[in-house]
């Protein structure tokens, strides 16, 4: 599994900001009021980050040797729930910047407690980001020094040696 590029990360959220910002447009084109977040949302979003980080924790500690070993299936799963959540948290982060933004262009100044909402989902969301990159930084293995040599240092294993 390849780790999640930075780039993935940037498209996904101004992916997310397009969506959030055309949500609230068509709301408005509707005659509808403009989505606000629900309070829990943010608080959700810091909960699965600790979740996250908390499984990932005994992997690390057995990766590094500190720990009695892991099912390495078990380490797969967490190290996928790591690179979702990274996602997750950058979907969420551009939806939520692209609702700032349609709030923050319109000639009315929003309410505090839209933008206040629409702000802490954002921030939180970053919050899962990292927490997921951390976590699959957790998840992986040190490079051992057989790694570059694709036939170990057997040079009967090697392609042409006898």
């Amino acid at each position: 599994m390849r780790r999640t590029r930075p780039l993935v990360l940037v498209i996904v959220a101004a992916l997310g900001v397009a969506v959030g910002f055309l949500i609230d447009q068509a709301l408005t084109s509707a005659g509808r009021a403009t989505f606000t977040p629900a309070v829990s949302l943010p608080i959700l979003l810091v909960l699965l980050a600790a979740v996250v980080v908390a499984l990932a924790v005994p992997i690390r500690r057995a990766t590094r040797g500190t720990a009695a070993p892991v099912d390495p299936f078990r380490a797969l799963r967490i190290a996928v729930l790591a690179k979702a959540s990274s996602l997750v948290g950058a979907i969420v982060t551009g939806i939520a910047a692209g609702l700032a933004l349609f709030l923050l262009t319109r000639p009315v100044p929003p309410s505090l407690g839209s933008l206040g909402a629409v702000i802490a989902t954002a921030l939180c969301a970053v919050l899962l980001v990292v927490a997921g990159l951390v976590a699959e930084q957790f998840c992986t293995i040190r490079k051992d020094d057989d790694d570059e040599q694709p036939g170990g240092s057997d040079p009967g294993l090697q392609p042409g040696g006898h």
